[in-house]
């Protein structure tokens, strides 16, 4: 598509004034993430290349912040609520995933991307699985595409049907970091919904994301990668720091708004740079029958763990 302003300093002023925009308060998660696809589409992203190490150091920052807003009690109560969910439904996309790999007949590699990705924490646990299963950095970037294709739709959908249906923010909380695959997305989407779901939200998606561990070794005995380095995900041993700090000192309540009110504008800026590292042309590769099979597991496992938390 033909890009509205070719003059990159332009670009860079527009680009740096939406990312400020979505520092404040005027502007949620979903449409964060809208704004930043919009300007790549018709304006395009001029700090690209420079983006993803950014994003991610951003996003795990923020996660840290919202550990201020955290007891402990809530957390160990989030984290017991939501375990025998979380074992369950990673061994369920597994699963299925591995089957819905063989009915639409789809490369070992690419088909064990988006079963990880879907059943853990998204990009994070493809990223972690990438070097232990050795795939083509084409199936490395179709897996992301589709994923964060996903995650960008659930953040719209998730919370309207949680409106629908009158979830409690401790049941739509658990439901996002069961059913949605990338931490950015749960928090966007639980954050949209209310600081109770927001807590139980973080504090359920981390303790799912320590799953990769596990998973990481199961994987190299599968793929036969032995000699492979597991990427452990280091932040969420500073989050649980954050918690405890919070527990146990006497922070004022005023310091640790100012905290976690920073830590959600970070999350709203990592989704804008997240929507502007999405393209049309990223979009385009993505086949159909890849897109089918995530797409199963992901109604899957949305259905399979609503239908659970709702009962």
């Amino acid at each position: 598509m033909k890009k509205l302003i070719r003059n990159e300093s332009v670009q860079k002023i527009i680009f740096t004034g939406f990312a400020t925009l979505c520092l404040t308060s005027f502007i949620s998660s979903p449409i964060a993430l809208a704004l930043g696809f919009l300007l790549a589409v018709f304006i395009g992203n001029p700090f690209e290349k420079n983006l993803h190490s950014y994003i991610h150091l951003l996003l795990q920052i923020s996660i840290v912040g919202l550990g201020f807003g955290l007891k402990l009690d809530e957390a160990l109560e989030a984290g017991k609520t939501g375990f025998s969910l979380t074992i369950a439904s990673i061994i369920s996309v597994m699963v299925l995933g591995y089957f819905l790999g063989k009915i639409f007949k789809l490369d070992k590699p690419l088909s064990y991307l988006i079963s990880v990705g879907t059943a853990i924490c998204g990009g994070s646990a493809i990223a972690a699985t990438s070097p232990i299963i050795k795939p083509e950095t084409r199936q490395i970037s179709l897996a992301l595409a589709i994923i964060f294709t996903l995650n960008s739709l659930a953040l719209f959908i998730y919370p309207a049907i949680g409106h629908l249906l009158d979830l409690s923010q401790e049941q739509f909380g658990l439901w996002c970091a069961i059913g949605i695959h990338d931490t950015s997305s749960v928090v966007g989407a639980a954050s949209k919904y209310g600081d109770e779901a927001l807590k139980t939200a973080t504090t359920v998606k981390l303790a799912r994301a320590l799953w990769i561990i596990p998973v990481s070794i199961i994987t190299m005995f599968i793929f036969k990668n032995k000699g492979t380095k597991i990427k452990i995900p280091w932040f969420i041993g500073w989050f649980i720091l954050a918690i405890l700090l919070n527990t146990y000192l006497p922070f004022p309540d005023s310091l640790t708004s100012i905290v976690t009110g920073f830590a959600k504008s970070g999350l709203n800026l990592t989704l804008f740079l997240i929507g502007s590292t999405l393209s049309v042309r990223t979009l385009k590769t993505i086949g159909f029958k890849p897109l089918a099979a995530a797409v199963i597991l992901w109604i899957a496992i949305s259905a399979g763990s609503l239908i659970y938390i709702m009962k």
